[in-house]
């Protein structure tokens, strides 16, 4: 008797012990209570009387002269992104790069980020770039903020980025003079030089982000974002040993991935910590672990990439004989996707319909989260805080955690989580917060509610762009992104962009970026060897790219549209052109990374025009 697919969706899910649709009207009622018409509108810019929120508190600017001069490119942007292009560049015989970083040494993100417990959540082996450039092995899978900073730094050095960098400097001006072919540029340090070529790497989360409470501005206590963790006030350091919190009531507004990981310490050192949640993170198990001793002794030239790209086809759904990472990332993926489709298929003797495979997703993704609720149940003690606990929502609707000390953090006494039912907080006043019409005293709040997403370019990068015939990079990309390959856009000679406009959205994050600045450099060494100057995508070049990302939108549109809101999906309004998803390549990034190599190796530089 022939099976039916019924019969080899419970077989290979291992039985279904739920009810889907009861679980997906769950979902949807948990989305919808959260829905707020405002939207991305809800939050506060962090400028005016917030400024404090990002000042650097981690270095004093240099004393030094405002620069006048001219280089051949100036990267913006001393994170991963800056770093992968400076390198890139170096490597390709452009000697003459400065790179211009806002904060006072390189790092970018792992700059800012110094709170307590801050680790990547991609296993470091792949996370951290350049690794066997600089024959670095990461101590742990999973590597912790101060080794990632100190990595950044190390390349830096190797490359010589340090030479000519102006570090504790933010651009306020970026201009194309189209006469003299070069870009002006303008800082907050009276520097005024030109450039031949800008790319810009300011980082996809780079702008600390405050919720639009009633009465932010009135809070007397102690207070600061995440991004600018108070060492002085907390005690301690980015491993913990927080003295300075052992008479003090704490509350932190957040639960994402960075309270994840701060939470634990906050509620081992405070007198007592109060965890105020909209919704929950999905938290499954993350056992770091120290490098093995024997680690190094099996790699072989190649290393890194080869690891990098096991992962990345792993966790975007495709087939490899070996799984090199072997974490929850690939977990996930392995039961949502490939091994999954893969025996469904086998069971039936053909390959599964779209909508077979899609409700098999689906069904595998309801037993995961079931599995991550579960976990919840069983470490924390208090059955009414377990349930607060539980993400009701797809697994990718917000970035999944790991970590094995957040959720056992809750069976302490002195720690207190505050469900507010997806509403947040209704006030915060001069002495403590109001929360479900409660008012909770407090002596520090802390604010971990990430980074603007979904706001203007201009807002993010804190000045505008402008290209030739003076229009602006916020005029031309009002209605949405208009680019080749992410990396340029008409009108804007000589500018290359690297993070997630129209390329990939990854899951390890630096992979994109390299592969954008390997793209980026290899334009301007064809430039350079055919005795041009200049590069610039032509408006056809973009036509196309653009055709193409709309012929693919569609993939993950009404996924996102179902999903709880967050920056993921732009606070619930998936039509914002500026949002996270809406500049990614629907086709995903292994069939991105392809296109881009194919581009390369065709040498004609389709859609680009060099003079």
């Amino acid at each position: 008797m022939d099976v039916t697919f019924e019969q080899v969706l419970h077989e290979t899910l291992g039985g279904i012990d739920f009810e889907p649709a009861a679980l997906k009207e769950k979902y949807l009622f948990e989305r919808d209570k959260r829905l707020r018409e405002d939207a991305n509108d809800q939050y506060v810019q962090v400028a005016g009387d917030f400024s404090n929120y990002v000042d650097d508190p981690y270095a004093a600017p240099a004393d030094r002269d405002p620069v006048d001069d001219h280089v051949d490119v100036v990267v913006i942007g001393g994170g991963f992104g800056g770093l992968l292009m400076g390198g890139r560049l170096k490597e390709n015989g452009f000697d003459d790069v400065r790179v211009i970083e806002k904060g006072g040494d390189f790092g970018g993100t792992w700059y800012w980020n110094r709170y307590p417990g801050a680790m990547c959540d991609v296993e470091s082996y792949c996370y951290l770039p350049m690794l066997e450039e600089l024959g670095y092995i990461p101590k742990h899978k999973y590597s912790f903020a101060p080794e990632i900073m100190e990595h950044s730094k190390n390349i830096a050095r190797h490359f010589g980025l340090y030479d000519n960098a102006l570090l504790s400097t933010s651009v306020t001006a970026l201009r194309w003079d189209d006469d003299a072919s070069v870009w002006t540029i303008e800082t907050d340090r009276g520097d005024s030089m030109t450039a031949r070529v800008v790319a810009m790497a300011n980082g996809p989360l780079n702008r600390p982000k405050l919720p639009g409470i009633p009465g932010i501005d009135s809070f007397a206590g102690h207070t600061f974002h995440t991004s600018r963790w108070d060492y002085d006030y907390t005690g301690g350091d980015s491993s913990g040993n927080l003295t300075g919190l052992a008479d003090k009531r704490v509350g932190i507004v957040g639960t994402g991935a960075t309270a994840v990981q701060c939470v634990p310490h906050l509620g081992e050192w405070a007198e007592e910590l109060f965890v105020f949640q909209r919704t929950p993170s999905s938290i499954d198990v993350r056992n770091n672990h120290e490098t093995p001793k024997d680690f190094a002794d099996s790699l072989e030239p190649g290393w890194q990439y080869r690891r990098m790209e096991n992962f990345n086809v792993l966790v975007t759904g495709g087939r490899q004989d070996e799984d090199l990472v072997n974490d929850g990332w690939t977990d996930i993926f392995r039961n949502l996707t490939g091994i999954a489709a893969k025996t469904a298929s086998q069971k039936l003797g053909r390959r599964l319909t779209p909508a077979e495979k899609a409700e098999l997703m689906e069904m595998a993704d309801y037993k995961k989260m079931e599995a991550v609720r579960a976990r919840a149940q069983q470490i924390v003690d208090d059955p009414n805080v377990a349930e607060s606990l539980k993400p009701y929502y797809r697994q990718f609707c917000k970035r999944p955690c790991f970590h094995d000390e957040y959720l056992p953090t809750f069976n302490r006494p002195n720690v207190h989580l505050v469900d507010t039912d997806g509403k947040g907080l209704d006030a915060i006043t001069e002495t403590g917060v109001i929360a479900n019409g409660e008012h909770i005293e407090l002596d520090c709040l802390i604010f971990a509610t990430g980074f603007e997403v979904g706001t203007s370019y201009h807002r993010r990068a804190g000045y505008d762009v402008v290209g030739r015939n003076g229009v602006t990079l916020s005029e031309k990309w009002a209605d949405g992104l208009r680019t080749l390959h992410g990396l340029q856009t008409a009108d804007f000679p000589n500018c290359f962009f690297l993070g997630f406009t129209q390329g990939a959205v990854t899951v390890n994050v630096p992979q994109t970026l390299n592969e954008q600045a390997v793209h980026a450099t290899h334009i301007l060494s064809e430039v350079r060897d055919r005795g041009a100057s200049v590069v610039e995508c032509t408006p056809d070049g973009e036509t196309a790219w653009v055709d193409e990302m709309q012929s693919k939108a569609r993939l993950g549109r009404r996924f996102r549209a179902e999903c709880t809101p967050g920056y993921y999906n732009n606070e619930g309004k998936t039509g914002n052109p500026n949002g996270f998803f809406s500049g990614s390549y629907g086709a995903g990034p292994v069939r991105f990374f392809e296109i881009l190599d194919e581009w390369r190796s065709a040498g004609d530089l389709e859609g680009c025009e060099i003079r």
